[in-house]
């Protein structure tokens, strides 16, 4: 598990993404940095959020952008990781991980490549299947064991969104889904400025 109390990342390090981090702000910034408001007006925010889309085209920054505004302490988690543990520390490692984070909220969770433990469930008999499930059925119990005002938030991101088990995405655990595709023309303009503004360039 990656720590980190005070993440710098900032959306102005981020290119072609504007649309995808006004999501984010509306998901998870505003209900944590405007909570009285949403209280006052009824509003229920969502858990989590899936970030979704090819390897490489920002979702990991733009997890920890968001940590980095809402000035949160950032945890990150990766599932092929989860998966090679012994029989029991994964599930063992996300009840720790969802833990930490409420001792230390206000705290954004970032599980990536959460496919490989929130992949459909089958019925194998192998130890790695019931393994990959136990750990799943702890993440969905943790999802499930916090209110939405604890200040906790997850983000996962995947580039398989088509096998993930629709129990992860029902209402109340990560019902909102934002495509992080891969960057047009106008948004390599972008990156390359970004990349580009300490350089001498012509």
């Amino acid at each position: 598990m990656e720590l980190d109390e005070r993440p710098k990342d900032s959306y102005s390090d981020i290119g072609g993404l504007d649309a995808q981090i006004q999501e984010l702000i509306e998901a998870i910034v505003l209900p944590i940095t405007k909570k009285e408001l949403f209280n006052k007006l009824g509003i229920v925010p969502s858990k989590g959020v899936l970030l979704y889309g090819p390897p490489g085209t920002g979702k990991t920054m733009l997890a920890r952008a968001v940590a980095a505004q809402t000035k949160s302490t950032f945890l990150r988690l990766t599932g092929t990781l989860l998966i090679r543990m012994y029989i029991g520390e994964g599930a063992k490692m996300v009840r720790q991980t969802f833990e930490l984070a409420r001792a230390k909220a206000p705290s954004i969770i970032f599980i990536d490549e959460v496919d490989a433990i929130g992949m459909s469930r089958c019925s194998s008999e192998r130890g790695s299947s019931r393994e990959i499930q136990r750990t799943m059925m702890e993440l969905l119990n943790q999802l499930d064991g916090f209110p939405v005002n604890a200040d906790v938030r997850l983000i996962c991101a995947t580039n398989r969104v088509d096998i993930l088990d629709p129990a992860l995405l029902r209402s109340g655990r990560i019902d909102r889904k934002i495509e992080i595709p891969m960057p047009n023309e106008v948004a390599r303009s972008r990156i390359m400025q970004l990349h580009a503004r300490k350089m001498r360039v012509e």
